[in-house]
């Protein structure tokens, strides 16, 4: 049987092309257009946001995944781009988010390739399971670098 839970965020407008939100954890914080569309440099914008939910998202899911697919994972670093296509109309989508995680685990007396083979699974599972990358219209492309130890 399906069941549902609810997440809740708040913004409020602050002025000019400034806002504040409250996330429904806990952290609060501004946030502005980015500089190309109004708004200010060095605060979080959507689009940083946006980017940033499904890069979270597949992290948390493939440290479950670890844990699952019982590996001694060293350490994860996961940059992410996101692109975003302009129309002549000035309607925007993001065409394609792009994730390279940079993960290290060890293989302990474990054959390399078979621990290679079970963190590529578990990076498989990470994107089956993730909520945000399940949720949006883009192309969510992995390019890992796996350092067996």
């Amino acid at each position: 049987m399906s069941r549902t839970a609810t997440y809740h965020t708040h913004v409020a407008w602050t002025g000019e092309h400034w806002g504040h939100l409250t996330c429904g954890n806990g952290p609060e914080m501004a946030f502005s257009a980015p500089p190309d569309a109004q708004g200010h440099p060095g605060v979080m914008t959507p689009e940083d946001a946006y980017v940033a939910a499904a890069n979270t998202c597949i992290m948390m899911m493939f440290l479950w995944a670890c844990e699952r697919f019982k590996l001694d994972l060293v350490s994860y670093e996961c940059p992410a781009e996101g692109t975003k296509l302009i129309e002549l109309d000035r309607t925007e989508i993001f065409t394609r988010l792009v994730l390279r995680p940079h993960i290290r685990v060890r293989a302990g007396n474990e054959d390399r390739a078979a621990v290679e083979r079970r963190v590529r699974r578990a990076l498989e599972s990470a994107e089956k399971y993730s909520l945000v990358a399940n949720s949006v219209k883009s192309d969510i492309v992995v390019e890992p670098t796996i350092i067996i130890e």
